[in-house]
């Protein structure tokens, strides 16, 4: 184990409960899930009497996908809240640059304008196993190559986490994972990475696209897994993280939902195109329920909207783990984009057909503004009672 894995090992092996922090996918709508975290980093930097305390501070283990996998990068790196919304704000106007109409019956957008904006903001040589990344980092991805779900974590003990291996993960290019973690299908072209030896006598390409299109557009319950289970830590399984409500906090940071915008819909409007366009949104909205979920089931979930009228927030279900048998504390913040919703947040100025687009520039300041309502009504104190760490 070189030196850059040896300090995490470290962070790994420290008793406590552990923190972890994950965040879904969802475009430009970002910037929300950077208003509710704005609000959590500014109650830990009061907490802690130290205005320059950053979230990779507290938590242990974030995960993201696509622009979540942009945040949760930012932020295992040390950056404030701050610095990546203003990643957003100066960037998010080249992310979204029209692709020439030769390729715009492929995608709908250029890649390299974001591909340079986050060369400059992870660094063009950094790697995934770099010791700048202060915690441990999960991004979801897709490999088109081998048709899989790709969740990579720079854990130093994952068995394809090894120096020795061509294939090793933690060689790959940051800036170029969390390229391929937003490939959206239908609005970027996929991310096409190489590995190969000093000699190029061996060579692996992989072909990816966003881990939004995969289970783990919210990755909580994913990371969840690859923090516990033996198989992803066979190296050194002592250092696995312990469950229990005492022992593990998971938070759960959504980009918003918007249930009725298809409200009205003509089934004869459901041709190629509409499919085309709106399978990648229903996938991840399918996705980030079933995580959030599985996390208020076997989490003692203390905060949260209601997942369905049926359900309701399971806050105090009964089910397959009960009531003082569950595996971590669990809190999900999100918002409801639909005109109800943005009004039961005091947003009452905000338009929910401009927050609900993935790709609405025009929306950030309107986004940021939900997200801060979102941290200021459902962020409580008491979520965060047993800070500082022991």
């Amino acid at each position: 184990m070189n030196r850059e894995q040896q300090a995490l090992r470290q962070r790994i092996a420290k008793p406590g409960q552990k923190k972890m922090l994950a965040i879904d996918g969802g475009g430009i709508r970002g910037v929300l899930s950077l208003g509710v975290l704005r609000r959590i980093e500014a109650m830990l930097q009061k907490k802690s009497g130290k205005p320059n305390y950053r979230l990779a501070d507290y938590f242990d283990y974030i995960a993201g996908t696509s622009t979540g996998g942009i945040i949760a990068a930012g932020l295992s790196k040390g950056m404030s809240v701050d610095d990546i919304l203003k990643f957003y704000r100066d960037a998010g106007p080249q992310m979204f640059v029209k692709t020439n109409l030769r390729n715009r019956l492929k995608y709908k957008y250029d890649k390299e304008p974001l591909a340079e904006q986050l060369k400059k903001a992870f660094g063009e040589t950094t790697e995934f196993g770099s010791s700048e990344l202060k915690t441990l980092l999960l991004l979801v991805m897709r490999n088109a190559t081998t048709d899989s779900p790709w969740p990579l974590s720079n854990n130093p003990f994952a068995r394809y986490n090894d120096s020795g291996r061509l294939d090793d993960n933690l060689k790959f290019p940051l800036w170029q994972l969390v390229r391929a973690s937003t490939a959206a299908p239908v609005y970027f072209p996929p991310e096409v990475i190489l590995l190969e030896n000093e000699d190029k006598s061996q060579r692996k390409e992989f072909v990816f696209v966003d881990g939004g299109v995969t289970m783990y557009n919210n990755p909580a319950f994913q990371m969840f897994l690859m923090a516990t289970l033996d198989c992803y830590w066979p190296k050194d399984a002592a250092v696995r993280f312990q469950t229990g409500a005492d022992k593990l906090l998971i938070v759960s940071v959504g980009t918003g939902t918007s249930p009725d915008v298809k409200a009205g819909l003509d089934p004869d409007d459901m041709n190629i195109l509409f499919n085309a366009t709106t399978i990648p949104s229903a996938l991840m909205f399918a996705a980030l329920n079933e995580q959030d979920l599985l996390c208020r089931v076997f989490g003692d979930c203390l905060a949260g909207d209601e997942i369905d009228r049926e359900l309701g927030s399971l806050a105090a279900c009964s089910g397959p783990v009960g009531k003082g048998q569950k595996l971590f504390t669990y809190m999900r913040y999100n918002a409801e984009l639909t005109r109800k919703g943005l009004d039961e947040l005091g947003c009452t100025s905000v338009q929910p057909e401009v927050v609900q687009k993935l790709d609405s520039i025009a929306g950030i300041d309107d986004l940021l503004a939900v997200g801060e309502a979102v941290g200021q009504i459902s962020v409580k104190d008491a979520h965060f009672a047993g800070f500082p760490p022991q």
